[in-house]
Parts: structure tokens; sequence; C-alpha cells
């Protein structure tokens, strides 16, 4: 008789799951999946950023071998449309394209190609010749646009007590705009589908992080029922957020299969993930903040001004942390939109908190220098454990942990507070420190177990419409299953990404791990509950499962069960903590700078597997330092189109110019969050570690700097903040 596992599963370090499967190549993204008699797509891009098509010559690109059909405006499937515009987008949002001849920015799709091979494809759509009717003066200069910005929802400002009289009782006052430039996701995988359209329906192939709302919104752009799209994500190469909605390659591929009755396969260029995938649009942040001279806070203000598109609305919440990350009784958020003639921005990790974390977390910095307080004393002085943005009690908060056994791993206790004085060679030395949070989400997640027995052992299947989006869900699923089902890991086998299992909400906003292995846990408890009560065996008493499956005569046995927030979690704010620190050395001579050291806490509940949350750390840690580092993207500002549009220009961090890196995780228990314990981590990891780098370069040089990336050029040309001696 088999007995039961005593060692757990959940916290191990384990390699991954699905690894053998990605380094064999065995693991199937969405361009790979063998679908025969499949045909291929190539979108057509628009050549300016606001005006009409007046025509459009398809001749030559018909007459190429292999051509199929060249769709365009013209000759479209009619799709279901926005009501009124802008139009506030979500995840499950419709995407129509090619409904009419209307331009709004630089690279919108105005047709497709499909042939027999993608490289016909391609040369034929570079036949296609279009004449337009320029519009005067699109809006594609920030600064130009600032008087058309509008409050995009009532939920976009917020405010607690009396800003002005805050401020008045303040003994200093930091007035500062902290600016960050637009930068593009850019995943390994590009962005890929294969459309089959069939007996009115479609089975997509797909690269997106939530395969429920690709459904939905599929079908409502189609008006064909939901059951009659089926969308496949097995694996997917990365996200960072672009893959969070449907693009409008998803619908071009669908509407292609439609209507040339074959599976059509449409690849986005790594150029059109400019200009056709989304992107983190442009944020001018203005944080005003007061303080007593004790280093109590009295006013804080985080007022931020944007850009969408002129016929869809997106806000990324900057002022998300402002609200309720310290103890301020005065405070005021506020966002702003522009429209503006460029393409639809969407979330990008840690939409909000990256950005408006840079902001917040250099003004208290910049607060605690003007105090002359230690930062990290200034952080700790005005904590709560009340969130008051929302007057409910944190479910557990570990900040000052996070940031007092950050500085003890750092060594902040070398640091000298005075700017410049830290010096090796023509190397200026500086340290810099930044707190950090993120709400951890848990939503309703839907699960089946399927348990075979083999002899004395008993092997199990989760299945669920969870997508790995290379954070390691695989492995921390079959982890779960393997824990509460009392079996080694290898005995469990995880099937994630397809339409026709369980439902889940997906990957994204830091939700997954808490709300898939919950979900998992609840479909094996489930088994384990119905398959005692058929043998009236109390449901504390532990069995073998094999067992339980033996004394049942069962061979077999499926339960679904699924997991959703308690009373209790509504009434609390659930996030995850951590603290970043970093040390930079800077040229005194060229500006030039580099990260020597970064170290990393975190508070984010139960750990489930160190292995793949240290990697998410490492993601977020280096999408952060990409951040302060090289990442923009530049607009022409003559036509629209992104300067930027290839790895040449658009610059990513590489080994080089990263260091040592240190990544500390606090334990943590928090059952109200979920009945696991566990929180969001990969989110938090990219959170004010740009602030961080900031706050070091000014520590090192006594410069400001407000303006991401931080480059060269600006530090040289920046003046020495007042109070600095050369």
């Amino acid at each position: 008789m088999s007995s039961i596992v005593e060692k757990t599963a959940v916290g191990q370090a384990i390699d991954r799951v699905e690894g053998h499967l990605k380094v064999t190549g065995k693991a199937k993204y969405a361009s790979e999946f063998p679908v025969p008699n499949k045909v291929y797509a190539q979108g057509i891009n628009s050549t300016i950023a606001k005006g009409e098509i007046v025509s459009i010559d398809t001749s030559e690109a018909e007459k190429q071998e292999g051509v199929l059909k060249v769709i365009t405006h013209q000759n479209a499937e009619k799709l279901k449309t926005f009501e009124e515009e802008p139009a506030a987008i979500s995840t499950d949002s419709i995407a129509p394209v090619l409904q009419d001849h209307k331009v709004h920015y630089y690279g919108q799709y105005i047709g497709v190609v499909i042939a027999e091979t993608f490289e016909q494809a391609q040369y034929a759509a570079r036949l296609v010749k279009v004449e337009y009717r320029k519009e005067a003066s699109p809006a594609i200069i920030f600064e130009k646009n600032k008087d058309k910005a509008y409050r995009p929802k009532e939920s976009s400002d917020y405010s607690r007590g009396d800003l002005e009289k805050g401020l008045s009782e303040a003994d200093e006052i930091i007035d500062a705009v902290y600016n960050t430039p637009i930068e593009h996701h850019h995943p390994m995988e590009l962005h890929a589908l294969i459309a089959s359209w069939e007996n009115g329906g479609v089975t997509a192939y797909a690269s997106q992080q939530m395969v429920e709302d690709a459904t939905i919104a599929i079908s409502e752009t189609f008006q064909i029922p939901q059951e009659k799209v089926r969308v496949i994500a097995a694996f997917v190469g990365g996200g960072f957020g672009s893959k969070l909605k449907v693009e409008r390659q998803v619908i071009l591929a669908t509407m292609a299969s439609k209507m040339i009755g074959r599976p059509v396969q449409m690849t986005v260029t790594r150029h059109q993930m400019f200009t056709n995938t989304g992107m983190r649009q442009r944020n001018e942040q203005h944080m005003r903040i007061g303080a007593k001279k004790d280093g109590t806070l009295t006013a804080l203000a985080h007022e931020t001004l944007s850009h969408t598109s002129i016929n869809e609305e997106f806000q990324e919440s900057c002022g998300m942390v402002s609200k309720m990350l310290y103890k301020v009784p005065n405070n005021l958020v506020t966002h702003r939109l522009m429209p503006m003639n460029l393409q639809t921005p969407f979330a990008m990790r840690a939409p909000g908190e990256a950005t408006g974390s840079f902001a917040l977390e250099c003004a208290m910095d910049e607060m605690a220098w003007k105090l002359k307080m230690d930062p990290i004393d200034f952080r700790i002085k005005n904590d709560t454990q009340t969130d008051l943005s929302e007057d409910q009690p944190f479910s557990s908060r570990l900040l000052v942990e996070c940031l007092r056994i950050g500085a003890e791993k750092f060594g902040w206790e070398k640091r000298n507070m005075k700017p410049r004085t830290n010096k090796e060679g023509n190397w200026l030395k500086g340290y810099g420190v930044s707190a950090a949070s993120r709400n951890s989400p848990y939503k309703e997640t839907h699960s089946k177990v399927i348990l075979k027995q083999h002899k004395d052992l008993v092997e199990a299947t989760i299945k669920m419409d969870a997508t790995d989006i290379g954070t390691g869900s695989y492995t921390i699923i079959a982890q779960t299953a393997a824990e509460y089902l009392k079996i080694p890991v290898e005995q469990v086998s995880v099937e994630l990404g397809d339409s026709d299992f369980p439902v889940t909400p997906g990957s994204g906003g830091s939700w997954g791990a808490a709300s898939y292995c919950n979900g998992a846990r609840a479909a094996c408890e489930k088994a384990l509950q119905e398959l005692k009560k058929k043998l009236n065996i109390p449901e504390a008493e532990e069995v073998p499962v094999a067992e339980l499956l033996q004394k049942n005569n069962l061979m077999e046995y499926e339960a679904e069960g699924s997991a959703k927030p308690s009373e209790e979690f509504e009434k609390h704010s659930v996030y995850s903590f951590g603290a970043n620190f970093c040390e930079v050395w800077v040229d005194k001579d060229t500006g030039m700078w580099r990260i020597n050291r970064m170290v990393n806490v975190g508070s984010a509940g139960r750990i489930l597997n160190p292995k793949t949350a240290y990697g998410q750390i490492i993601g977020g840690l280096t999408m952060g330092a990409g951040m302060a580092l090289a990442e923009q993207t530049r607009v022409e500002p003559n036509f629209g189109n992104f300067i930027t549009r290839s790895f040449a220009d658009y610059h990513v961090p590489v080994n080089l110019d990263l260091a040592q890196i240190d990544v500390i995780f606090l334990p943590e228990e928090d059952k109200i969050a979920n009945k696991m314990g566990i929180k969001g981590i990969g989110e938090l990891g990219i959170t004010s570690v740009a602030a961080s780098i900031g706050n070091a370069i000014f520590n090192a040089t006594g410069k400001r700097m407000r303006d991401l990336p931080i480059t060269p050029e600006k530090l040289i040309t920046a003046p020495l903040e007042p109070g600095v001696q050369a």
C-alpha cells in the first residue's frame, strides 16, 4: 500500500517541470503548431499619422505568385465597432480593424496580404499602393497638446484631507516634475496567431496571456457565440502586458481565415511590435510633498499628465502608490489624458507602479535630503499599517522589515549622506534606496484534477485555461497538486492554455500564482473529499489517494474545484512590499555610469518556488534598470513614426549592464490574502527600481535626474542641487 509523501512540494526550489520541453524545442508556441494547409498573412501599415485613405491599388500585389487575397477596408468583413470614441478598453475589449478609411496613427493596419508563403505575403505587401488625404497638424508632440487634456473618469482623481492646508503646515516642500518616456514591451516571442475558421467558429493558436478574455474579444468582435471560439496558448514566450488583450493581428488573421477558407498564420514583425502591439505611454508627473522638520509628512500631491490614442482610451494609474504607501493626512492624486495620433498605450509590467514609484520615491529621497534625514528613517517614520486610501487595514505589511534587513545586507551604514564624497579614482560612488509596493489581486479560478491509478501509484493531471508566460506556472501548479495530494511532483502533469479547460483569470496583474494554485488546491481537495465521502471516511483523516481509489474500486477519478477571495480578503488591502538598494559608480568627467550592486528585499507571502521566484525578481530588476539606463521610444516629430524601431536603436540592458544582485524573500504568513498565503511577485520586482538608481546617482554626483532614461549627456549638463558642493 502506498504511503503519504511527508516532504512538502510547495516551497522547494525544484527545476521547471516544463524545462525539458523548452530546451529541446518541444514546447509549442503559437506559430509552431503543425496546422495542415495553412497560409501566411502580412499586415500593411499606414505611412501617415492622421488622415484618410483616398484609394488603395492592390492589383500589382494580387498578380504575384502565391498571393491568395488582399483585404482592405473596401472588402473586409463587417465587425462590431465601438459605439462611441474614445472607447475605454480592457483585456476583453473588441478589436475592430479595416472598418473604414480613416487613419489615426502612423503604422495603423490598413490592409493584409494572404499568400502561400510568408515571403510571398511580405513581398506583395510592399507592392500595395496607397493614396492618402493627409490632415494637417497631427497630434504627435506631447508638449503641444497639453491644452487638450481631460479627466478620463471620475475615479481618475482621489483626495483626502486638505492638500493646501497640509502644504501650508509643512516646514519643507518639494515641488518637482518627473518624466518617464514611451517604452515598448518586446518579449522574445513575437506576437503570433494561427487562426482556423470552420463551421461558423474559429480555433486560434494564439500568443495571449488571458485565454478567456481572448475568446470573449474574438466572439464579440465577430458577433458569434463564445462557445464557437477556442483559443489555445500552451506556451507564451513573454508578454509583459502586451499580450493581455487581443490586438488587431488576431482579428486580421481570423478574418482572413474566414474569407479564404484556410488556416492563416500571422506573425507580427519586430518593427510592427513598435506600432501595433501596445506600449507604456509617456508620463509627466508633478509631485508636491510637504513635511515637518521631524520628518512627519503633512501633504502629498501626485498629478499625472499622459496620452491615449484618438479612438481608444487607456489610463496608467501612476498615482496608485502615492495614495496608500505612506501615512499622510492630506493627499491628492489626479490623472489627465491627451488624445494623440499615436497607437493606444496599454499595460506594461507594473502599470502605474513602475512609473509612479519613480516619481514618488525620488521625491521622498529629495525630501529626506532637504530635511537632512536618512532616507530609510524618513520612510519608516511615515509607515502605516492602514491603507488610508481605502480606510482599511493591510492584510500584512512588512515594509519596515524590508528596509531594515535590506540596509543591513547592503551595508547602508557605509553610505555618506553628503553627495560627491565617496570616490575611487575617477569614479563617484553612490548609494540609493527606494520602497516598493504592489497590490496582490486574487481572482476566482476553476480547475480540474484527473486521478489515474497505476498499481500502487497515482498520476494526477491538472487542467485549467491558465497560461505560462515564462513565469513558471506549470511548475508551481504541479507543486501545489503534489502538496495537497501528497504524491511526488514527478507524478503530476499540468495542462494549460486551452479555452476548453476550466476558466481562470489568465496571466497578468500579479494574480496568477495565487489564483492558479488555489484553484488547483481546491480541485485536489474536492477529489479527496468526494472519495472519502463515498467510503464514509472523516474528512480530516489522512488516507493516501491511491488507497482511496483502490477502496472505491476506481482506476480513474475526476473532480473540479474553484477558489475565490474570502469576505476577509475584501475587508483588507492585500499588497506585497519590498525595498530596493543600489550602488552606482559615475565617471565624474564623462557622465558614464554603471550599476555595481543591487539588493532587493521582498515580502510576498508564501514563496512557492524560490528558483522561479528569484527569476521573476531578476527579470523585474533588469527591466527597472532598463528604465533608468536606456529604454525610450522616440517619436519622429513631423510624421509620427517611431524613430526607435528595432533593437539596434531601442536599447535594453545586457549582462554587462548589471553586476552583483542579491534577492531576499522575507518569511511571511498571510492567510487573509488566500488559504495558501500566496501574494504576487512578478511586478513587485520592477517597482521603484529606477528610483533607487536615480537616488544613488544623486548620492554619487549631487545631481537630481528627474527625466528617464538617465543618459551621460543629461548627467554632464545637469546642475548640482542647491547645498551640494562641487
